[in-house]
């Protein structure tokens, strides 16, 4: 009897994630521009530290070797150290995303002398007026210092992480140089036009024209660079495949858990549309096993409308998150497809009512373009969150 390739038994979905989300608060002491969870203040209703423990315990049992930790700002939860070393106790290694803010000499240290857990550090310009007009002032200096503090504790193997806009795609190089300074390893993903990113995806995602630069580059660097399988619509533009997952995982490899315990299928659909259920009650098992979500979407698919172009067995058709928040079908093309279907798509859809994110925590007015070397022009909510700096938690 013949084994299904790899691939194909990920289509179809697996006993437990292999690449789980988990946001841990929506407190942010930024306020980026693209945030896809629209994070900023608090969510009275997040998990506490007994249900964070008990979801950590029942991913030991489906033997979930490791989890994507973040939020929001995940390190500003006063029991996020205490949360960090009980799911490395219960051999749950933890890969969590942070701007930098808590990442003190003493932080780096005792992350160096820690095995099983991994640090990606959010940069999204190779100079600081790139990288602050998206993310806010002061927040290069920020990555930076949390860059130093882990190399100097001699941290291995940690991350710089970057969302590419087009305001960044021609600083790949630069990026690179900065993680082979500080001996970490570059992550590149893809924007998503999810949350408050929807606001200014039109204005941040790279041009056509940048998404064969994008897809040279990584032909090129590939192999020393992660991905998150995030760009897999960039295959359909020559013969070489670029590394990782070529197909939406939604719900079949991949899901979010949220702050309050909402379980998504893809972190990039935070939206009612692709909510599957909730830890709170049965826990996450149930609800990664049985959801009818879950199980339409390991459903055999087909390609719709992408289904008779010659590039679909190498684009899959592209992202979901990305079709369903710019008001495109899901059994259409992908927004950015590099055949240039997603632009016609873009072109004759109707704008009104188009998707929002279910969730909103956002400390400040939202802005609706972003002007490279200008000073963001928000109305705060509270005179504490004119900087975006100021609340450190």
């Amino acid at each position: 009897m013949s084994v299904p390739a790899l691939v194909d038994q990920f289509k179809y979905g697996l006993t437990a994630p292999i690449c789980l989300t988990w946001e841990w608060t929506y407190a942010c002491n930024l306020a980026c521009e693209h945030c896809l969870s629209s994070s900023g203040r608090r969510d009275p209703r997040e998990l506490s530290t007994a249900e964070i423990k008990a979801v950590i315990d029942e991913l030991e049992r489906m033997q979930v070797f490791y989890v994507n930790v973040g939020g929001g700002e995940p390190t500003v939860r006063s029991d996020f150290w205490e949360l960090l070393d009980y799911a490395i106790a219960h051999h749950v290694g933890i890969k969590f995303s942070t701007n930098g803010v808590k990442i003190t000499p003493e932080r780096a240290k005792q992350l160096a002398s820690t095995d099983y857990v991994d640090v990606q550090i959010s940069l999204d310009g190779a100079t600081r007026e790139v990288n602050d007009a998206v993310r806010g002032p002061g927040s290069y200096d920020l990555a930076m210092r949390a860059l130093k503090n882990l190399a100097d504790a001699g941290m291995k193997d940690f991350k710089i992480s970057v969302v590419m806009t087009r305001h960044n795609v021609s600083q790949l190089d630069g990026f690179k140089r900065i993680a082979d300074g500080f001996g970490a390893q570059l992550r590149i993903t893809r924007l998503r036009p999810s949350g408050r990113g929807a606001d200014v995806w039109d204005d941040l995602h790279p041009t056509a024209e940048q998404q064969f630069e994008l897809y040279d580059w990584l032909v090129a660097h590939g192999e020393g660079v992660l991905t998150g399988d995030s760009f897999f619509h960039l295959n359909a533009l020559g013969s070489t495949p670029l590394p990782g997952l070529n197909l939406c995982g939604a719900g079949r490899v991949v899901c979010l858990i949220d702050p309050v315990g909402d379980v998504y299928a893809c972190p990039f659909a935070i939206h009612d549309a692709f909510k599957a259920g909730n830890v709170r009650g049965a826990g996450f098992g149930p609800v990664w096993r049985d959801s009818a979500l879950f199980a339409d979407l390991r459903r055999p698919q087909t390609g719709g409308a992408c289904s008779s172009c010659a590039a679909y067995d190498s684009c899959q058709g592209g992202c979901m998150a990305a079709k369903f928040f710019t008001g495109l079908p899901l059994d259409g093309p992908d927004p950015e497809c590099v055949k240039g279907h997603g632009e016609h798509a873009l072109s004759t859809r109707d704008t009104v009512g188009l998707p929002k994110a279910s969730q909103d925590h956002s400390r400040t007015g939202r802005r609706t373009s972003v002007l490279l070397g200008l000073p963001a022009v928000r109305v705060p909510d509270r005179a504490c969150d004119t900087s975006p700096l100021a609340e450190l938690l």
